[in-house]
């Protein structure tokens, strides 16, 4: 049975539970639902105090854009911090950045709290994720740090491709506008890499079974996301790498033409020279008897002219000055 898609629910507290194999939202709290809150205001917060007993220091963490993958425990309670990406388009430019999502995992209940709306819980609450009971809250959380990791794993591979279409581009006409777009690139990587390594680490403990109650069949899923991160760090680092590379090749080769071009100038403006001073020796109103060879000749300056001027074009072209 196809899984019906639902509505994104942005700034409200949502509930949701596993129907004939898929994920549907709900009208009210039901034993095993997940509930997903995006955005809380301060009577959606009073009431995650109220109903979970969820502490404020968990709820404003994972609002905390800046708040750094971690898991503790707590009067029943388990915390888990886990940084996912999310990807924004302004205008022209498209943004690759992390945010935290927070996991309260709750006697009943799986609780994720989120500054805003993001792929990963898109994927779950439109019933993209098949399979997956969120009755079952340990299974139904490795799942969706599964669906997190492999997630950094497509944005890497996007990121990939939009950086050979800009390096592409540079090729053809080197623009302030695409090297601003791979230092944005470059930015991103170091975003993921840092949110990678943190969630790593996260896992880790975890996979410890200090925290959360391992079966069997849950140790394995946690071990193939920890290989998904760990491949998704080496994937940024090679990334990254290649990344700078071509940053600084480009750099290099922008200042070697802008050299180039100084060069011509510098010679161009040295053959515009000659015409000037030769005709601003023979123009001068002082007579014949200067000094100067031919100086009552008309034509004699002209062809003086053309000829320094041509010596001076061929040596500085032997010069590679052109």
């Amino acid at each position: 049975m196809a899984c019906a898609r639902q509505e994104r629910v942005i700034n409200m507290i949502s509930y949701y539970k596993t129907i004939d194999g898929c994920i549907s939202r709900v009208d009210n709290l039901e034993p095993g639902c997940w509930v997903n809150v995006i955005a809380p205001d301060e009577q959606e917060i009073a009431v995650l105090k109220q109903t979970f007993q969820v502490e404020s220091e968990y709820i404003l963490s994972s609002l905390d854009e800046e708040e750094s993958s971690h898991i503790e425990t707590e009067d029943g309670h388990t915390f888990l911090i886990f940084d996912v990406p999310y990807v924004e388009r302004d205008k022209d430019d498209i943004i690759y950045a992390t945010m935290p999502i927070g996991v309260v995992v709750v006697p009943d209940h799986v609780i994720t709290i989120s500054l805003k709306d993001n792929p990963v819980i898109m994927d779950f609450s439109q019933g993209v994720v098949k399979n997956v009971q969120t009755a079952y809250k340990t299974s139904f959380v490795l799942t969706m740090l599964f669906r997190m990791a492999t997630r950094f794993l497509q944005y890497l591979k996007q990121i990939d491709k939009h950086s050979s279409n800009l390096e592409t581009k540079l090729r053809k006409s080197m623009k302030n506008k695409e090297l601003i777009q791979l230092l944005g690139l470059e930015k991103s990587l170091v975003y993921f890499q840092t949110s990678l390594k943190a969630n790593e680490t996260t896992v880790e403990k975890i996979l410890r079974g200090r925290y959360i109650k391992l079966y069997e069949e849950d140790q394995e899923l946690l071990e193939d996301v920890l290989i998904e991160l760990k491949q998704a760090i080496e994937m940024s680092n090679i990334y990254s790498s290649i990344l700078s590379g071509t940053m600084d090749a480009f750099a290099s080769v922008i200042s070697n033409n802008l050299n180039i071009v100084m060069k011509v100038l510098a010679a161009i403006t040295i053959l515009m020279s000659i015409p000037t001073i030769i005709f601003s020796f023979y123009g001068m109103n002082i007579g014949e008897n200067t000094g100067l060879p031919l100086a009552g000749n008309i034509v004699f300056p002209l062809i003086l002219t053309v000829v320094v001027t041509a010596i001076a074009g061929f040596i500085l072209y032997k010069k590679d000055m052109f």
